[in-house]
């Protein structure tokens, strides 16, 4: 009986080894034909791009809304779509391919096409694959147009300068501030370190972006001991003022205007005025001269 049992365990095993293995195979085939699309597309080859679709398929042109049915009719629907658009490119991605029986898969993908002296446009895409003996063939696709991501990227470029690694440094401390892009150029972050001797003393980061309801540049920032606060910025020449306002550790109320001049691309100047805790006038901070690593 336990050799039975065994023998029985390896059947199912390697039955569903050989699925995978043909769904493995499936998969590729489908990815190798999405790439054939693509070639076709680029080569304006409207023949070759009609004999990746099922004899039967169903061809609607995104643009026009068009509907077309069977091989000879979609090779002259494309024909008249690449006679429209010389120059373009195609890309493709595929996110996901399911299959929904033996014969039948669903690819999901992104494309993007890029016509001459025009924005690119983009999508999103749905494609119903079947098989035909040993190659799948496109028989209905569906696409939407990815939705445009606002970027705040005009509004902030004039501090693209501040990118990078920078360091101010001295025999008892240094200070680092490291400044990059967020996704879609929406915010900058500038994380800073304060090292004194061997060790760090406080951390933090600073978000800089643009608020759209109030027309100007903020920032917020939050430190390691606790304090946090936000900012406006104003540009004046090649000097940034900063008003800041906020809450120390302890629940102080502080306020300071900073200066960040900048002398070029690699070096700038950072100094901080008109600092108050608790309506106490505090010392200016010196102005320090920092440099890009």
């Amino acid at each position: 009986m336990l050799v039975a049992a065994a023998m029985a365990a390896w059947g199912l095993a390697s039955g569903a080894g050989a699925e995978t293995d043909r769904q493995a195979a499936d998969e590729a085939a489908i990815r190798k034909a999405v790439e054939a699309y693509v070639a076709a597309f680029n080569k304006g080859d409207a023949k070759a791009l009609a004999a990746l679709w099922s004899p039967a398929a169903v061809y609607t042109n995104p643009r026009s809304g068009v509907e077309v049915v069977g091989r000879e009719a979609i090779e002259k629907e494309f024909a008249a779509v690449l006679a429209g658009a010389e120059g373009a490119t195609l890309e493709a991605k595929t996110d996901s391919i399911q299959f929904i029986s033996p014969s039948v898969a669903v690819e999901h993908g992104t494309a993007r096409l890029a016509v001459p002296d025009a924005p690119p446009e983009e999508s999103e895409y749905a494609a119903i694959y079947i098989r035909s003996g040993d190659r799948w063939l496109l028989d209905r696709v569906t696409e939407e147009e990815t939705p445009a991501i606002p970027s705040h990227y005009e509004q902030l470029k004039e501090l693209e300068w501040l990118t990078g690694r920078w360091v101010d440094q001295d025999d008892e401390a240094t200070v680092v501030t490291e400044c990059g892009w967020t996704r879609n150029n929406n915010f900058l972050t500038r994380f800073f370190t304060v090292q004194i001797r061997d060790r760090i003393d406080m951390a933090g980061m600073q978000i800089v972006g643009w608020d759209p309801a109030a027309k100007q540049i903020r920032s917020w920032v939050f430190d390691s001991d606790g304090g946090f606060g936000q900012g406006t910025w104003k540009r004046k020449g090649n000097r940034w003022y900063i008003h800041q306002g906020g809450v120390l550790p302890g629940g102080r109320q502080s306020s300071s205007v900073n200066i960040i001049t900048r002398l070029d691309d690699e070096t700038c100047t950072i100094q901080s005025v008109n600092r108050m805790v608790d309506g106490e006038l505090l010392p200016d901070v010196e102005e320090v001269r920092i440099t890009k690593q």
